[in-house]
């Protein structure tokens, strides 16, 4: 059997039942994809409702003209078809898929989550080197500035770091984090839910394109495939998969990115979630999760997704703290006697030593500490508090400026 024979029939089966149907991923384990298909064009599928699939299937074409006349578009496409056995290309985690079982599964589509038959993807990075060190940012197509801005920063945080963004292309948090990476000169992977010559939504038909020219875009479904609802939670199951952890930047309470993330936890793969405000509707799915899943880590920047996903002892993220000021260093005596000094005028060594409860003695060293950190200075009749230098106000332009440090980087990553 010819490798043109196997793709064919990969192709075909994919047209034939939806992909991640685990029966037909089962006998294409166990009998090959040619085999299986013939098996299924026979009527030996072995549940009722994939044999009735089948047969519907077969009333629009002939699924071996089918998949013959996909194949032969890749050329004007610009496409190529990638399957297991292109090991060179295929990513090897995708077969975690294998056993992924989702709690309290009923919908079929949260059952048939097999691994993907073959993918079409546009762009020259090879799909396995591009998704080495992935990670996904998913979240509301309605997003809210707040989203965008955060999704944008981690977009473009990650790829600075040699990260792969992975997401889906729709509206709202998958378009910020992909521009983000864009932004940065990364690499950026959507994952379709529809044929890969259909950019959707339509909208975002120009930041496709600015992916494939950098990136990667990929879909399981044959060129022309519509975006019909339960394909992207079908697509979901690969981003999850695909990646070394999900980071979910708002979702409301019936968000399909939370699919993405809840699949990311039967995976095993790292699941996080930026909080966002409590009065949001665009944050209740995301906070929910918070409180539901023990596994979520809240995270809210590179710094803590990269502790999540990264190397054991060497990407860590500081912890945050507040600037540290002159009077931090202070021991309790100098902390005393600077408290007891008057918010304004001047006052002796004696009374200050009785204000604070110290010798004056104690008083004295202490106050040569205090100079020297620019707390308080001498004047002829005892010591004051120095007054902090009142920093020049910048011009409202500058109030108003960039959001990041560097001057050249878009602020909303648009």
């Amino acid at each position: 059997m010819s490798d043109d024979d196997d793709r064919l029939a990969r192709v075909a089966l994919t047209w034939l039942a939806e992909p991640g149907t685990r029966s037909v991923h089962a006998l294409v384990d166990q009998l090959g994809p040619v085999a299986a298909l013939e098996l299924l064009l026979d009527g030996g599928a072995p549940e009722q409702w994939l044999r009735s699939a089948v047969a519907a299937r077969c009333r629009e074409g002939d699924p071996r003209a089918v998949a013959a006349e996909a194949l032969a578009c890749r050329e004007r496409l610009g496409v190529r078809l990638v399957t297991p056995d292109d090991e060179a290309e295929w990513p090897p985690q995708l077969d975690g898929l294998r056993r992924m079982v989702l709690r309290g599964a009923t919908r079929r589509v949260d059952i048939e989550t097999a691994p993907p038959l073959c993918f079409w993807v546009r762009g020259a990075w090879p799909l396995r080197e591009a998704l080495t060190r992935a990670v996904a940012v998913v979240g509301a197509r309605a997003a809210t500035a707040y989203g965008v801005h955060v999704a944008t920063e981690l977009g473009y945080g990650l790829a600075d770091r040699g990260w792969t963004v992975v997401s889906g292309g729709a509206f709202g948090i998958d378009a910020a984090a992909h521009r983000g990476a864009l932004n940065a000169g990364g690499l950026t992977v959507a994952v379709l839910a529809c044929g890969i010559d259909r950019p959707y939504p339509m909208g975002n038909a120009g930041l496709f394109d600015r992916i494939a020219e950098t990136g990667l875009l990929v879909s399981e479904w044959l060129p022309g495939a519509e975006p019909f609802r339960p394909r992207f939670l079908i697509r979901n199951r690969v981003i999850a998969a695909a990646t070394e952890g999900t980071v979910l930047v708002e979702a409301s309470a019936r968000s399909g990115a939370t699919q993405t993330f809840n699949r990311a936890v039967a995976l095993h793969r790292r699941p996080m979630v930026v909080p966002g405000p409590v009065t949001s509707a665009m944050s209740v799915g995301a906070h929910e999760l918070l409180r539901e899943q023990p596994s979520a880590r809240l995270v809210t920047g590179v710094p803590h997704v990269l502790e999540e996903v990264g190397r054991i002892g060497v990407d860590l993220a500081s912890p945050a703290r507040a600037p540290q000021r002159p009077r931090d260093t202070l021991d309790d005596e100098a902390a005393l006697v600077l408290e007891a000094m008057p918010r304004r005028g001047v006052i002796d060594v004696d009374r200050l030593a009785a204000r604070a409860g110290v010798t004056v003695r104690t008083a004295m060293r202490k106050l040569s500490l205090l100079e020297e950190l620019s707390l308080v200075h001498r004047r002829d009749e005892g010591y004051a508090l120095t007054t902090p230098a009142r920093a020049p106000t910048p011009p409202r332009a500058e109030v108003m400026g960039p959001l990041h440090d560097d001057p050249g980087r878009p602020a909303n990553g648009r």
